[in-house]
């Protein structure tokens, strides 16, 4: 794969083993003294959890200040911190916001966490919860709930709970005694809604949080789910008021062409759009008939997935959703002043057929055309499964959502929104990504798998836009909701390029054995893709996954009606699959040669996320090769005693020894960089991409962030196949470079990428004085 170094660029001598180069001196991990006027350059999220199993509390992320220092983010990105329901693996079941968990130590440790962090030039971004609350056992445990229990909607406290008092006969049906009167978090019945529209629910909700912020134990903010409450803009409006020119991120999935509302008082979303684009780089498209092809044949699924989001929205809609549907038919029976047969159908339909999570329509004014656009795209859409004599009450349902014509209804406008957004979580994300496994690497939280892969063009034009009008957005490649860490998709995306190959393997291990394969074909489907993928894997992993997976699917099992027959012969199966000496020897050796192009994607998709427009965020854990499945598998304890070692030996001149290493380095000394140079990678500046000429061109990924340049190998495999880069050049534009992931020095302006490649499948340059 590499051709002859350019004649002006000599190869470098080798430096001793334990020399400690310019390039990676310790020296460059240490925070500026002014870090904490500088703009975000980099976040590391850490999972808290107050369990005595796995426990990791504010004592433990204060340890680990000096490693993230040196590692190079400017914020630690902390899950929730108030004190939660008891046995919270996450912190997202709040029950006193008037308190820091007492299983994370408290006030007094989280104000030596912050503290320590400070000393450290480290600043805090703290995930906030405003949509839900926890139910707990005992109740006593949420006071204003237990309140509102006790006294129903007399109570002070009613007004903070998003309940339909009618539908439950005045008092709150509680989980098991009927269906919810309550607004859930999706379909969770042990999480009530909200109503931070209310100013003083807002403000008991928040106070501690902002007191935090004020005091400078807390610099930013990372709003959850904001699509769950009744108007996203107005809370971010008051949150800004009360905490003015704080880094505020909203957890917002955008789909297709949708943007973040302009008028959004926020610094952008948690990254999961940028997932999507970064890692269709690495797909690639020539791959997309065959292994349509292949999936169709095998399993008789559909050969595009909007036939399977559909039924699986409407899954979801009539039955983990159904008291939600409810509760908006009967708003809208009231709102149109009749119960016409076919509104529900009409309604259903509608939501169903809603391309992105929810259209932002305030009651009072005029609906933006973004939203305009969406729900006529979404009636457009519902036609096709509706008789035509029903196609008036859908008009009626869409004028209604958007508050237009003679009739408005604001609960209408609001509840109907509030509804699309759970609607699409449940019912693709946590139901048709588990039925429609073409490739799994695609189906990703904010991904669509219907987008096979991303153009080179698509990708610029997306930073560019991400550098002018949200530059301060996050960027990730794994989060704690993702359905895999970002290098198992890295070795799925592999087999896009061996198509004919992958179909050969698959097909020799599923007819191994000589009894059949009990397993739903996409799920079968999946299990090889996963063993693939995430290998090496623990039988107690898989079957994790496993039992999730199928779950999720809802077509024979599911959390609600299990089938134990069915899913002790898929768990059987995996076992035999794990036990089977000679199947396992074949599947290894299979993933053995994806190894070297699974490396240029792991490590292409790194740099690529960490120098783009954006904040990147890195996961607990990822820094190294990380291999995790979704959670609760990727919410493990993190070995940091292991990274922290790799990072030393690469920071007094030691040569990365392998896969982790290599990805330790681009995480660090691109961070590093970020952090020095925010004039670079920070908001005014740009993204520009960088040409690539030659036989191997579509192979180079290449852009300039300030002074710097990013330049990452795609599509390893064909690359290999076309015989190298055989002269292809890249356009830097300016001469005199230094690679801080090699410390190879590069004249230019035009490049030999086989020259540039040589050591690395990625490069990092900056300028170096230029000897006359």
């Amino acid at each position: 794969m590499n051709a002859e170094p350019a004649a002006e660029e000599p190869l470098p001598t080798d430096p001793p083993e334990e020399a400690v180069s310019e390039d990676h001196s310790a020296e460059a991990a240490v925070p500026a003294a002014d870090a904490f006027a500088a703009p975000p350059s980099g976040t590391y999220r850490l999972q808290l959890r107050g369990t005595p199993e796995g426990r990791f509390g504010f004592a433990e992320a204060a340890a680990l200040a000096p490693y993230l220092a040196s590692l190079g983010v400017s914020h630690v990105y902390l899950s929730p911190v108030l004190q939660a329901a008891p046995g919270s693996a996450h912190g997202y079941d709040v029950v006193d916001h008037s308190r820091l968990a007492d299983e994370l130590g408290g006030p007094e440790a989280f104000g030596a966490m912050a503290t320590r962090f400070r000393a450290h030039g480290l600043r805090v971004l703290v995930d906030v919860v405003p949509n839900h609350m926890a139910i707990p056992e005992p109740h006593e445990l949420n006071l204003p709930l237990a309140e509102v229990l006790e006294d129903g909607p007399a109570s002070p406290f009613a007004k903070w709970f998003d309940v339909d008092w009618d539908a439950g006969g005045g008092r709150i049906v509680l989980p098991g005694e009927g269906e919810p009167n309550y607004r859930r978090f999706f379909d969770i019945s042990g999480l009530i809604g909200l109503r931070q529209e209310d100013p003083e629910v807002f403000q008991r909700t928040h106070g501690l949080l902002l007191n935090l912020v004020e005091q400078g134990l807390v610099d930013g903010l990372r709003v959850d789910h904001p699509d769950g409450l009744a108007d996203p803009r107005g809370y971010l409006r008051r949150l800004a008021e009360a905490a003015p020119d704080r880094w505020v991120l909203v957890e917002k999935i955008t789909e297709g062409e949708e943007r973040l509302p302009p008028d959004w008082p926020c610094a952008g979303t948690t990254g999961y759009d940028s997932l999507g684009m970064i890692g269709g780089l690495f797909v690639d498209p020539a791959g997309e008939k065959p292994l349509t092809d292949y999936y169709v044949s095998l399993t008789g699924n559909p050969g595009e997935f909007e036939e399977v989001e559909h039924d699986a929205r409407l899954y979801a809609a009539t039955h983990g959703l159904k008291p939600e549907i409810d509760r908006l038919l009967r708003v809208l029976h009231r709102a149109v002043g009749e119960r016409r047969p076919g509104l529900e159908k009409a309604l259903v339909e509608l939501l169903v057929a809603m391309p992105v999570y929810r259209a932002y329509v305030v009651p009072g004014e005029d609906a933006p055309q973004q939203a305009v656009d969406v729900l006529n795209e979404s009636a457009d859409r519902a036609r096709a499964h509706l008789p035509e004599e029903l196609h008036d009450d859908l008009e009626t349902v869409v004028d209604l959502a958007l508050g237009r014509g003679e009739r408005t209804d604001a609960e209408f406008i609001v509840r109907f929104q509030q509804t699309s957004a759970p609607l699409a979580a449940k019912g693709v994300e946590d139901t048709a990504f588990y039925r429609w496994n073409r490739m799994a690497a695609l189906n990703e939280v904010g991904g669509a798998p219907g987008r096979f892969s991303v153009s080179p063009e698509d990708f610029h034009a997306y930073c560019i836009r991400l550098a002018r009008d949200w530059p301060l957005t996050m960027t990730t490649l794994s989060t704690h909701d993702t359905k895999r860490e970002e290098d198992v998709r890295a070795w799925l995306s592999v087999l896009a390029e061996i198509p004919g190959e992958w179909g050969e393997a698959v097909e020799r291990w599923r007819t191994w054995g000589s009894a059949p394969s009990p397993l739903e074909p996409d799920l079968e489907y999946l299990l090889w893709q996963t063993l693939v993928g995430a290998w090496p894997i623990t039988q107690g992993r898989l079957e994790e996954f496993l039992t999730k997976a199928m779950r999720e699917a809802k077509t024979r099992t599911s959390w609600v009606e299990q089938d134990a027959s069915y899913e002790e012969s898929v768990l059987a199966y995996a076992r035999a699959v794990l036990s089977d000496a000679d199947l396992i020897t074949d599947m290894t050796s299979f993933v053995a040669k994806l190894a070297p192009y699974a490396r240029v994607n792991s490590l292409g998709q790194k740099l690529v996320q960490l120098a783009m427009p954006g904040v990147p965020d890195v996961y607990q854990g990822c820094e190294l090769t990380g291999l995790a499945l979704v959670d609760p598998d990727n919410r493990r304890p993190v070995d940091y005693g292991r990274r922290r070692e790799h990072l030393v030996r690469l920071d007094t001149g030691r040569r990365p020894k392998e896969v982790d290493d290599e990805k330790l380095l681009v995480t660090s000394r691109t961070l590093r960089l970020r952090r020095a140079h925010p004039e670079w990678f920070g908001p005014g500046s740009r993204h520009e991409p960088v040409a690539a000429r030659g036989a191997a061109a579509d192979h180079v990924v290449g852009f300039a962030r300030g002074d710097a340049v990013a330049l990452a190998t795609r599509l390893p495999v064909g690359l290999e196949q076309r015989g190298g880069w055989n002269g292809t050049r890249v356009d830097v534009r300016h001469q005199g470079w230094r690679d801080l992931l090699t410390g190879c020095t590069h004249m230019g302006p035009i490049l030999d990428a086989g020259r540039v490649f040589e050591h690395l499948p990625v490069a990092l340059l900056v300028p170096r004085e230029i000897d006359r």
